[in-house]
């Protein structure tokens, strides 16, 4: 066996038979190589490096393969078509998609069946499918042996067996799930889709457990079943583990899953194990753990909509507007995000991915900074020993630096990744309807995760981490035309109860969340009887001060996303218009803009929500909260307000205060009356003078086409122009800060790279 060699900063070549300078890219490649030579049985003269290879269909875009595999060394010496092309990337840098396209452009044009990218930390097997326009990546299981490379069938069959999936196939799949589950158990659509997402959640766990090296396959399935029912389950006998595997199987996921309230505790798989094993076998070629999260993400996506546009049409808001609320508001880095009515979880994701994209870019920032530092130690005409030592020092660098955008979740949060705190400790939604949030928490982890904070709850009830006063970011399209009775009370299976879980959720998020969770127990154990007043104080409308202006939905979750704000945050909220112009909601208004400024309101057409089912036409409206220094200067004006109708009317009050005791008014209800209309005129005289003293300018925007018709088929989209304007806007008028990245990095001179928070009031584990 072939065995690499380094030394005096140089590596051997063994298909070149010279010595090299030693690069972290160069140690990669010809590592692979011996894997070709020691694990696939590839002769050296089977293989090439540094091939030339062009598109000659264009007669250019010439490039070089790294390494380039024949299927004999004949057709290497007659200079036939490749059969294997490979790209090499060095240990420190992450593979993008681009770089995928790159190796597939390259064995397309050396008409090659097969590429190959590594980096060593990962390394991934691709069919090149040269009929396909346009062109798809479609990651397999391997690539043949030496042995198996004329032979046509197992070509084929490796060919075939699909690692991951293309968008498009990966929703035909599941589709073909669905309708297993329609004919074999008779299932409605929704009921169906329910047990497909129970069975991807315990591919997911599986997968997971097994680091992603093990996809959760039939005969594995059926290995560990025989196991169970033999040695594990005659020790269950009389426990509440006594379950067949498949149940079994289902109860261990749900445990991973408890504290989101994501399935009931007695709920079980519904349908035939026939019909789960037949899913199991249409979903053993993917391994979910291991698939371009933009990949599986949008092909869920997909899915979702084929399924559900129907039926759950209101749970779906387009894409065209959640992509534009979410860039009006800019979430950052160290932010805390929150959709109070998450539904399929649109906002979220696209919030998690927003802000991975910034941490991404700040850290290619970083190595670029640092590896120019390093650079300029070194003289521009360096010997080959400077290289070598400078790329060493490169690469101990940037290895440091990838670790902050890969899982570690470590057991102290001080030494979480910043994609771990952005993943588990920064992005949170409920939803009120089961199905919804575990399909939200699922789309979630389809996108590459963020899925920690979604639970199944009333969004309008504090739940886990979503309570008052904790977000920075509201993104919402909360329910319209949808009314809470008078008599929908706070009832204890609304408020968390469970001990261990209540000391679990105070450990995060501290005495706030208790608080907040003493006071709703509290209203939730009243028991009303046909007390008036006890009924009236356990009534969801009466913990709303909106309640007691309106029972619509739309108009009790301002309130509520205005309340889970912290002062100065900011929300993004899809209203139905007559919220900002029904005269019968003035009041509502009122309430709200003495809350927070108004950042932008944008009319779009009806269009974008018909296929939803919609039947008002919508705006955007985004608020954002008070300051406290803004709460105490808007009371001021109002206080100001008041003393100057107050002067302006009490000669009138005097009047009817002695009319009152002279007994010129027959009763008391004529008297208070006329206090009242007065007290009327006052309030309508302050509104102008409010306004006047705390003014500042509201843009509104209006769009006739938002990027979808009312069929779903795509058009133009005005709100990109829009867009562009408001950012303009605000970069000239801010309305809040952005402070950019709140970590930066220090490197010692043993090239030990330190994350510092440049916010100097936070402390390292303050965000998570």
């Amino acid at each position: 066996m072939l065995e690499i060699s380094i030394k005096d900063g140089k590596i051997y070549s063994y298909i070149r038979d010279k010595w090299l300078v030693c690069t972290p890219e160069e140690e990669v490649r010809q590592g692979f190589i011996y894997t070709l030579i020691n694990k696939f049985g590839y002769l050296p003269d089977q293989i090439a490096e540094e091939v030339q290879v062009n598109n000659s269909q264009r007669g250019q875009g010439q490039a070089r393969a790294d390494i380039v595999v024949w299927k004999s060394v004949e057709d290497k010496i007659n200079n036939k078509s490749a059969f294997i092309v490979v790209e090499c990337k060095a240990e420190n840098v992450k593979i993008h998609e681009e770089d995928y396209y790159q190796g597939y452009n390259y064995a397309a044009w050396a008409g090659a069946s097969f590429f190959v990218t590594t980096n060593n930390r990962e390394t991934k097997y691709f069919n090149v499918d040269k009929t396909m326009m346009p062109k798809r990546l479609e990651e397999i299981v391997t690539i043949p042996t030496a042995g198996e490379a004329d032979n046509e069938r197992r070509v084929k069959e490796i060919l075939s067996q699909t690692k991951t999936f293309s968008r498009e196939e990966f929703t035909t799949m599941l589709l073909k799930c669905h309708n297993i589950i329609r004919n074999n158990d008779k299932l409605s659509p929704e009921a169906a889709f329910d047990e497909i997402s129970k069975i991807l959640f315990i591919k997911i766990n599986y997968e997971r457990e097994q680091k992603g090296k093990e996809i959760f396959k039939v005969d594995e399935y059926e290995r560990r079943e025989a196991l169970h029912e033999k040695e594990i389950r005659p020790n269950l006998r009389g426990t509440s583990k006594d379950l067949p595997y498949m149940q079994f199987m289902f109860l261990n996921t749900k445990e991973q899953f408890k504290n989101d309230h994501l399935f009931e505790e007695n709920e079980i798989i519904k349908i035939r194990e026939t019909s789960f094993k037949s899913i199991l076998k249409l979903l053993e070629k993917y391994n979910l753990s291991d698939t371009s999260d933009d990949v599986k993400g949008i092909a869920f996506e997909q899915f979702l909509g084929r399924t559900f546009r129907g039926e759950l049409g209101q749970f779906f808001t387009p894409r065209t507007i959640v992509d534009f609320m979410t860039e009006v508001l800019d979430p950052q880095e160290g932010e805390l995000v929150c959709d109070p009515c998450c539904g399929s979880g649109g906002f979220l994701i696209k919030a998690f991915d927003y802000i991975k994209e910034k941490i991404e870019k700040d850290i290619q920032g970083k190595k670029d900074k640092f590896k120019a530092e390093l650079t300029a130690q070194y003289p521009e005409n360096r010997t080959e020993a400077q290289e070598i030592e400078l790329n060493s020092k490169i690469d101990k660098v940037f290895q440091q630096l990838n670790k902050e955008l890969e899982h570690i979740h470590l057991n102290d949060p001080s030494e979480y990744s910043r994609l771990d705190v952005l993943s588990y400790k920064s992005i949170f939604g409920t939803d009120a309807n089961p199905r919804m949030a575990r399909t939200s928490k699922m789309n979630m982890i389809m996108h590459g995760d963020g899925h920690g904070g979604v639970h199944h709850h009333d969004g309008l009830i504090n739940i886990n981490g979503i309570f008052e006063g904790r977000f920075d970011v509201i993104l919402t399209n909360p329910p319209f035309g949808a009314s809470v009775g008078k008599d929908q009370y706070i009832e204890i299976d609304d408020v968390e109860n469970d001990a261990k879980r209540i000391a679990y959720y105070k450990n995060l998020y501290g005495e706030e969340y208790e608080k907040q969770l003493k006071e709703l127990q509290r209203i939730a154990n009243i028991v009303p009887g046909e007390d008036k007043k006890l009924k009236k104080e356990k009534s969801l409308l009466n913990f709303y001060e909106t309640g007691k202006m309106s029972a619509l939905t739309e108009v009790l979750f301002i309130e509520r996303c205005l309340r889970l704000l912290k002062p100065g945050g900011r929300m993004g909220i899809v209203l139905p218009e007559g919220v900002l112009n029904n005269s019968k909601l003035q009041l509502v208004r009122e309430y709200f803009e003495g809350k927070a400024k108004i950042i932008l309101i944008c009319s779009i057409p009806q269009d974008v929500f018909i296929k939803a089912g919609a039947t008002v036409k919508p705006s955007l409206v985004f608020l954002k909260k008070f300051t406290d220094e803004e709460t105490k200067q808007y009371n001021g004006i109002v206080a100001k307000a008041r003393k100057v109708v107050d002067e302006k009317y009490a000669n009138a009050i005097q009047e009817i205060e002695l009319n009152y005791k002279s007994k010129i008014f027959r009763t008391k209800a004529q008297y208070l009356r006329e206090l009242k209309a007065i007290e009327d005129k006052k309030q309508e005289e302050m509104k102008p003078l409010i306004k006047e003293w705390f003014d500042y300018q509201i843009p509104i925007a209006k769009v006739e086409k938002a990027g979808i018709t009312t069929t779903g088929a795509p058009c133009e989209n005005e709100l990109n122009d829009v867009l562009t304007e408001y950012k303009e806007y605000n970069s000239k008028n801010p309305l809040w800060n952005i402070t950019g990245s709140i970590w930066d990095y220090v490197l010692d001179s043993n090239l030990v790279v330190s994350k510092i928070n440049v916010k100097k009031q936070v402390k390292v584990g303050d965000l998570i």
